[in-house]
């Protein structure tokens, strides 16, 4: 299943959340539609929405400059980028852009990605004081852009809010041969979808073409090599960067890295056994506390939340909503993966917890919601369904529902609570109509690039550390720093060792030492 990587700021997002109250046959989706089953509003007068625009060279696009304006107090821009790099004459989308200037004596510009794939990254510029620390702010005009078919950079389409809301909270482990009919049909809706209403983009929203788009930015930006902080999937995004434009390549910091080798297979069983080791230090949290509401011991603690999700598969439970939606076990699952991403947002998972227990499914919906990006009973970006998309463009690898229990045995081994669900996403790109055609093969090493930093925290749920590792090894001149800790990413997580790295590196130039220890 395509689990976001991403998150990276969940706890004050929850926070405000809590106060105020990315399924079907391995497809989680997003779309950012009004839900009454028609296309998105008209966008005529957004100049990022605008039609493609054809007859250009790669060189035009290297020529352009930004042009600024004041959009709160940050600043905002598009970036004109080809569909199709392979071909750029044959038409153009623009990226929207955010820019949070520099606090202090400017040094250049670092553009950030905060994940995903499929995340806004405008949005990241836009929560810049909670994602990056003071030093950055002053030192950098801090830059995002919203990666291609995502945000407002000519955003994906393939489904309804309706037809959102019921594959997220169908059963994302189908039991019964009409749920596992019904998350087929759901999947087919899903890509002939994307086909019929976003095909030209679609087609052309892969990591490496995102990459490419970021060398025009840099151009764009008057920089000579580009500075970069990734988080998450802005790590493989980083990589590949590297891999394309090596002599380009400035100061990478990549957190939270992604074994660039990995298939898609292995990645789905490196990330269950990292929400396995997430959940299960969650609960240890929580016995050592004394008196744990979910048992004595760990395995106690798994007991219970096992036999929770099998109640709520039987009968979801009421949640209170004003829609008059309930608590079914694919929404109970988000809401229980989200707090951990972050250790901060343990006590909301207490209180979820608890609730269910009680036949309460209010705080879960709460939280599966903020994973879907759902607000007022809308979805506030496409994430989800951009995600679907990049993933399978990047790795079209998967197998049918037949094929599914076969991959059981492993799949438990790795994460005896969350491994069917792993292995039903195993199904996720069955029926694809589109084919990567640039660069589908990449093999990254970075050779020739500077030194590349790869952060890795040792029980990150969602980019297990084993994959930082990994990462650090493969790229020519990679330098592991690792962090000892829970939840996902490290930079900004109150780590002087990690934050004082991060800074020496992108700000002075002064590469840690490789395996440092934080």
């Amino acid at each position: 299943m395509a689990v976001k990587k991403n998150l990276v700021i969940a706890v004050i997002a929850i926070w405000a959340l809590v106060l105020a109250a990315a399924v079907g046959v391995g497809v989680v989706l997003l779309t950012g539609d009004d839900g009454d089953g028609d296309d998105k509003a008209d966008k005529s007068d957004d100049p990022v929405s605008e039609q493609p625009v054809g007859g250009k060279s790669i060189e035009d696009f290297y020529s352009q400059k930004i042009s600024w304006k004041s959009c709160g107090s940050n600043e905002c821009g598009t970036l004109e980028v080809p569909i199709n790099y392979q071909s750029p004459e044959d038409g153009s989308i623009l990226l929207a852009l955010e820019k949070a200037p520099a606090s202090g004596d400017r040094i250049g510009s670092l553009v950030v990605n905060p994940g995903g794939p499929g995340a806004p990254g405008t949005s990241t510029v836009e929560d810049a004081n909670l994602y990056f620390a003071a030093p950055l702010l002053a030192a950098y005009d801090i830059v995002g852009f919203d990666p291609r078919g995502t945000g407002e950079s000519e955003p994906v389409d393939c489904i309804t809010d309706d037809e959102l809301d019921a594959q997220i909270a169908g059963d994302p482990d189908p039991d019964t041969p009409e749920e596992v009919e019904d998350g087929i049909e759901k999947s087919e809706e899903f890509w002939a979808g994307c086909k019929a209403k976003s095909g030209a983009v679609a087609a052309h929203v892969s990591t490496v073409e995102a990459a490419r788009d970021m060398d025009v930015l840099r151009q764009a930006l008057g920089e000579d090599k580009l500075d970069y902080l990734g988080f998450s999937y802005g790590t493989r995004l980083g990589a590949t960067y590297a891999e394309l434009y090596p002599e380009k390549t400035g100061r990478l910091v990549l957190d939270g890295a992604i074994d660039p080798s990995i298939s898609s297979r292995d990645g789905s069983l490196s990330q269950a056994k990292g929400f396995e080791t997430a959940l299960r230090s969650y609960i240890q949290d929580c016995v050592d506390g004394g008196n744990c509401f979910l048992g004595s011991s760990v395995d106690a603690g798994l007991k219970t939340i096992k036999d929770l999700l099998d109640k709520i598969d039987k009968e979801p439970l009421d949640a209170g909503d004003a829609e008059g939606r309930e608590l079914t076990v694919g929404l109970a699952f988000y809401g229980l993966i989200t707090p951990l991403y972050s250790q901060d947002n343990w006590t909301y998972l207490d209180d979820g917890l608890q609730k269910a227990l009680k036949g309460d499914g209010s705080t879960l919906l709460l939280l599966a919601d903020f994973y879907g990006s759902r607000e007022g009973g809308n979805y506030t970006d496409n994430s989800l369904e951009a995600i679907s998309v990049i993933n399978c463009l990047d790795d079209p690898y998967s197998i049918t529902p037949d094929e599914v229990p076969a991959q059981f045995a492993d799949f438990e081994k790795a994460s005896p609570t969350f491994g069917k669900v792993f292995a039903w996403g195993l199904t996720a790109c069955n029926g694809i109509p589109f084919t990567a055609t640039d660069e589908p093969d990449l093999k990254i090493d970075g050779s020739g690039a500077a030194p590349i930093v790869v952060l890795g925290t040792t029980r990150d749920p969602a980019t297990p550390y084993e994959e930082a590792v990994a990462m650090a090894e493969q790229l020519e001149t990679g330098v592991l720093v690792s962090r000892d800790g829970d939840g996902h990413t490290a930079y900004n997580k109150q780590n002087k060792c990690i934050d004082d790295a991060v800074h020496a590196y992108l700000i002075e130039g002064k590469v840690p030492a490789d395996g440092l220890k934080c």
